[in-house]
């Protein structure tokens, strides 16, 4: 019986670490599915990055 050379055992590896790392990928992306399918929505449309910002002149970063 010929033993499998090298290469052959190395693209094994290859196409193994390839496989965990898609499967790895596909539960980060159904992770991140239930996440935003259960994260509350804003519902009158407003912005969270700019909730609370008030526009106009700011303090002085000096005046302590």
């Amino acid at each position: 019986m010929a033993k499998p050379n090298k290469a052959t055992q190395a693209k094994r590896g290859r196409e193994l670490a390839k496989q965990d790392k898609r499967k790895e990928k596909a539960e980060r992306r159904a992770e991140r599915k239930d996440v935003r399918a259960n994260s509350p929505r804003v519902a009158d449309g407003e912005d969270p990055d700019l909730a609370g910002i008030v526009p106009g002149p700011q303090k002085s970063i000096y005046d302590l």
